[in-house]
């Protein structure tokens, strides 16, 4: 068996895994519910208040479903931290060290399956409930192919950010609080509650220069308002996020290594 084939295998199964648990996919789907419920009352008064049809180019439907791809990416988001601090203080990161695959890589693929099984029901759930609240998508089907291409990305993109942060524990005695702030930074500065387009003009310009808004807005961006530019930017942009965050992983990966060779492993 070849390594991607290695690297599919170890994504599919942890699909497969996380389907097991049903239990958490309904109290998400519930919560998932409750929220865009309360997000849609608020927009609703808000319009409503404002006089405008649109704002920051949204209609009042496309901000629902703007919202609920939002939500379904953001909760989707598997524990990739917390695995990674485990496996640096227990050391648990050694036995990774000793089979014939990147335990980077190895965690990339897991973190996907999870997140992908996660992401379709959350998505799912926000479509029926934007259906029932605002009637069916304001939409194209080339909003849904760009979207689903620069869904890919967008996790890779969230999953090399926690990565680093994770990797992190070789030196700090916890890296949940690094991992909160990441989190409710994508959240603050990703569009999640917001879009981006609302943002003081130069606000905007600085997110030009994070990843955030690549990871949430970009793509629920497009699900509404598909733009070929825009797709072609977003990508180039999610590209070099990875390959910028990925190369600071990979420094502190390897430094991470030799400190458990120096300690004997």
């Amino acid at each position: 068996m070849n390594r991607p084939s290695v690297y599919l295998h170890v994504g599919r199964t942890a699909a497969r895994s996380h389907l097991a648990y049903l239990g958490e996919v309904a109290a998400r789907a519930t919560f998932l519910t409750v929220l865009l419920y309360i997000f849609l009352q608020l927009w609703r008064i808000t319009y409503a208040e404002t006089g405008a049809d649109r704002l920051g180019g949204f209609t009042l439907a496309q901000m629902l479903w703007y919202l609920a791809m939002t939500e379904a990416i953001i909760l989707s988001a598997p524990p990739v931290t917390p695995a990674i601090d485990q496996d640096a203080r227990t050391g648990g990161i050694a036995v990774h060290l000793l089979r014939p695959i990147s335990y980077p890589f190895y965690r990339l693929w897991v973190a996907l399956g999870e997140q992908l099984v996660r992401f379709a029901l959350n998505a799912l759930v926000g479509a029926v409930l934007a259906t029932a609240l605002v009637g069916p998508a304001p939409l194209a089907a080339r909003g849904v192919a760009m979207f689903l291409v620069a869904i890919p990305l967008a996790f890779t993109l969230d999953f090399t950010a926690h990565l680093g942060i994770g990797l992190c524990a070789f030196w700090l005695e916890d890296t949940s609080g690094l991992a909160l702030l990441y989190r409710r930074a994508t959240m603050l500065l990703g569009g999640v509650l917001l879009p981006i387009d609302l943002f003081p003009a130069g606000l905007r310009s600085a997110l030009a220069f994070l990843p955030f808004r690549d990871v949430v807005y970009g793509p629920a961006h497009l699900f509404v308002q598909p733009d070929g530019d825009f797709l072609v930017r977003l990508l180039v942009r999610q590209a070099t996020g990875v390959a910028a965050l990925g190369l600071v992983a990979a420094a502190v990966y390897r430094a991470g290594v030799r400190r458990i060779h120096a300690h004997g492993g």
